[in-house]
């Protein structure tokens, strides 16, 4: 037990460790000479302290220093914006994941549809396609485990594991009540944020779900596959971005380069040197002007919107849909000791054009109704993708639109 002359020296020591090291971050983030505990706020350092003290002393149950710390440092960096975060090692860990479009697992896609976890796709030369499992194949069981409703992040968790363990998966297939069980051998795995489908008469569709480390390939690949099977040529292309929440800001410029010959396609303005920068295409267009509908809803977000505005201001595609989600900032992944990370907000992007579409979004050229709630979801199979409505105006839209050389805007219009 400490005393409370001691535990008051304590609380003053803290409060003092604590200015000097908002001081030191002061002059690190800032990068200003700045006299180490010059302008310092004594007094809310010294606040912080006293809530400390009193929470260890009086909460009704005990709490140490780490876990309120840590909780500290989290609240802090949340405060800022929604999309700075301090991450733990899993939450680091699962960054990296998304970001690199590699894992170890079983390589399966699933979605929850009412209530019940369904296989959507296996992917090609996965553990989970050598093992057996097709889409529409509903999960019952992980090892032994009944599968409920609960957590999607959860059950895909459980089917997630270090390459070379197994998991057994337990599957209901057609109208049978007694699930088939799996054993699969979890390997490495890469996730599918392409996919693509020739719609007929010369016209395409790409669908992106996010932007990884993959993607750019993936959709320069996918596209140059509906070339071929078009003879070189495409009349028309479908570009679709719908509840895409964005990623990896490079891959969204790949992909946006693919149709533009030149131009900016986004810049971004932050307060040190590294967050200020313009990133331009370079010549190639793979379609070779071809019309291209892109189709963006309130889900496109920061790559995808990346992608969708420069498209837009170059005059290279057609926007259709809703008005998009609105995240124009740049988010930086800060490694910290013992494997955590600061997921920080270190820049706003800006359309070729010069404006900020943070908060706002980019408004579609062809305004489309929300689908009701019954009917919304991104459509996967080759099936539901040549019956979805938007997708069905989009080649109408299509078939009015004349191939035209893309136009990078001129210096005066950045």
């Amino acid at each position: 037990m400490i005393s409370p002359r001691a535990r008051g020296f304590l609380t003053l020591a803290l409060g003092v460790a604590i200015g000097l090291a908002l001081g030191t971050a002061r002059g690190v983030f800032a990068q200003k000479s700045v006299p180490l505990g010059a302008d310092l706020p004594w007094h809310d350092a010294q606040m912080f302290a006293l809530v400390l003290d009193r929470v260890e002393r009086d909460y009704v149950e005990p709490v140490g220093d780490h876990r309120l710390l840590q909780a500290a440092i989290r609240g802090m960096v949340a405060s800022l914006d929604p999309y700075s975060e301090y991450l733990n090692r899993d939450q680091y860990t699962q960054v990296r994941i998304n970001s690199s479009g590699e894992y170890s697992g079983v390589g399966l896609e699933v979605s929850m549809q009412d209530g019940e976890v369904v296989v959507v796709s296996v992917f090609t030369g996965s553990p989970a396609a050598a093992a057996g499992l097709r889409p529409g194949d509903v999960i019952a069981t992980i090892d032994g485990t009944p599968v409920t409703n609960a957590s999607l992040a959860e059950t895909i968790d459980r089917m997630r594991g270090k390459s070379g363990t197994t998991v057994r998966i337990g599957v209901l297939r057609g109208s049978s009540d007694t699930p088939i069980v799996f054993t699969v051998k979890r390997g490495p795995v890469e996730m599918r944020s392409v996919s693509s489908l020739d719609l007929g008469s010369g016209i395409g569709y790409l669908r992106i779900a996010e932007f990884t480390q993959q993607t750019g390939p993936d959709a320069k690949a996918a596209l140059q596959a509906l070339l071929a099977r078009n003879h070189g040529s495409l009349r028309g292309l479908v570009l679709d971005l719908r509840e895409n929440p964005g990623g990896v800001l490079d891959a969204a410029v790949s992909v946006a380069g693919d149709f533009l010959n030149g131009g900016v396609i986004v810049s971004a303005r932050g307060r040190t040197p590294d967050a200020n920068f313009q990133m331009d295409a370079t010549p190639g267009d793979l379609l070779h002007g071809a019309p291209i509908v892109v189709l963006v809803d309130g889900g496109s977000a920061s790559a995808a919107e990346i992608v969708a505005g420069a498209l837009k201001d170059h005059h290279r595609a057609t926007l259709m849909g809703q008005r998009t989600f609105g995240k124009g900032s740049v988010q930086t992944v800060m490694p910290l000791p013992g494997g955590r990370a600061l997921k920080l907000t270190t820049s706003l992007y800006y359309t070729p054009s010069g404006v900020s579409i943070n908060h706002t979004g980019l408004l579609p050229d062809i305004v489309l109704k929300p689908p009701p709630p019954a009917a919304r979801g991104v459509p996967s199979t080759p099936a539901q993708i040549r019956t979805d409505p938007e997708v069905r105006r989009a080649v109408e839209v299509l078939g009015r639109l004349r191939a035209t050389p893309d136009r990078a805007l001129s210096a005066s219009r950045r």
